[in-house]
């Protein structure tokens, strides 16, 4: 039985070792390739971030995807040429790429090729440092390394039984063995999770429980997350300017001008093109956001990918279920904005627009402001007349909300609830009482 920690690493090389790279992209019309440079650009700070130095950036017009090999043959033999000259240790594509593609190219390549989901689960792997993010991550690993282990052992000789035909070669049985151990790993990781996640889970109730209002600070990795938190409560939280640059979740309290105590939220940031098994293995941590009053969506304003990012970061809570929640769109670094334009688009596009600098702590005042506003009208008291056969609409109102009275009519639960304002569409047949 070979060492477990073993199948995170491929026998033919560490990717830890690898110091330079080269970067591929691919569009499918010409007008899309200013794009497709900007994305290979993203791909370079997420480079960076693990550790790598970009010595060739590859944006490729790619028509057709090749089943066997992403891209085409005269392509590759292209970009080979590049990966020599450069002297490159490892290409990363920014497409997510096949197993067998991945083998396929790196028969051409003679050297390591990984995409851009590999990358992010290494940069995830480096960065955690709770218990749960590194469950979390392990978990990603190991699924995503599942369907890939035949490329760990393409290196090993078949061995012939003489007289009694071919039997399986000891990669073929160290396969075999690999398959099972990481299933085990996969099994054991999601019971361990469901463990962490029922902390969690006692923790959010008695959050809910103690009528605090919570914000959490969502948006797309690298927007200032961190540096928001750190300016409104003075934490002691990782600033960097790297892409997740933290991972784990961070609450703090916080006051607001009108002696309202809330509780801000930091969540990982949201990318591109988020792996699923990342979003999957995350979601005990990423489904805070569910179970909060309000999200403060910050936006690196001036990006020029500002509006891509924002999209990508609604389809990631969509993903989580998150939906029917108050938003403050919140612009950050919107005092480097030169085209006034952007700023004016956003304002259309979202209600609630505040616009600030973290790092100079500008427009604070406003977003304080509109922050207690949002608080006055986010939380509701409700008189219910609930069903007994309905008790599962209860059980889950008591998941988000705080029950002030009950009691049974015949065969009524009669209750009286705080509730965020959010809720009350869902339970509108069961009010008879809204304060």
């Amino acid at each position: 039985m070979v060492d477990q920690n073993r199948l995170y690493e491929d026998i033919r090389y560490e990717i830890g070792d690898l110091k330079t790279a080269i970067l591929v992209g691919s569009y499918p019309f010409s007008s899309e390739r200013s794009l497709c440079k900007e994305h290979i650009d993203e791909l370079e700070s997420l480079s960076n971030t693990y550790g790598f130095e970009v010595v060739s950036k590859n944006p490729c017009p790619l028509r057709k995807i090749e089943a066997s090999t992403y891209l085409k043959k005269g392509k590759i033999e292209e970009l080979v040429a590049v990966a020599d000259e450069k002297k490159a240790d490892v290409v990363i594509f920014d497409d997510e790429i096949a197993p067998n593609q991945q083998r396929h190219l790196e028969t051409h390549f003679k050297r390591p090729v990984i995409d851009r989901t590999e990358l992010i689960l290494e940069i995830f792997s480096k960065r955690a440092q709770t218990r749960e993010a590194k469950l979390q991550v392990e978990l990603a690993k190991s699924e995503y390394q599942l369907p890939r282990l035949k490329r760990l052992w393409t290196h090993l000789s078949r061995q012939v039984a003489s007289g009694k035909g071919f039997l399986k070669g000891e990669g073929e049985r160290q396969i075999e063995l690999d398959r099972r151990m990481v299933r085990d790993r996969i099994s054991r990781l999601k019971k361990e999770i469901q463990g962490v996640k029922k902390e969690r889970h006692l923790q959010r109730r008695a959050r809910l429980r103690s009528k605090i209002p919570t914000f959490a600070i969502i948006g797309y990795t690298n927007v200032g997350k961190s540096t928001l938190l750190r300016a409104l409560t003075q934490a002691d939280v990782l600033v960097e300017d790297k892409l997740f640059a933290t991972l784990d979740t961070t609450t703090r309290s916080f006051t607001l001008p009108d002696r309202q105590k809330v509780l801000l939220i930091d969540t990982v940031g949201f990318i591109r093109k988020i792996p699923h098994s990342l979003v999957a293995a995350f979601k005990s941590t990423l489904e805070e956001t569910v179970y909060t009053d309000v999200l403060i969506h910050l936006i690196d304003v001036n990006h020029p990918l500002a509006e891509e990012h924002s999209d990508s970061t609604y389809a990631v809570l969509k993903e989580l279920g998150v939906k029917d929640r108050t938003v403050i769109t919140v612009l950050n670094k919107s005092d480097l904005v030169d085209n006034k334009g952007v700023l004016s688009r956003f304002k259309l596009k979202y209600p609630r627009v505040v616009t600030i600098s973290a790092t100079k702590q500008t427009g604070f005042p406003k977003l304080m402001r509109v922050m207690m506003d949002v608080i006055k009208s986010s939380r509701i008291i409700v008189k219910l007349c609930i069903p007994q056969k309905n008790y599962a609409v209860l059980s889950e109102l008591m998941e988000e909300g705080r029950l002030l009275h009950q009691e049974f009519k015949e065969n009524d639960m009669l209750v009286e609830m705080e509730i965020s304002s959010h809720l009350k569409q869902k339970i509108a047949p069961f009010i008879i009482q809204e304060a």
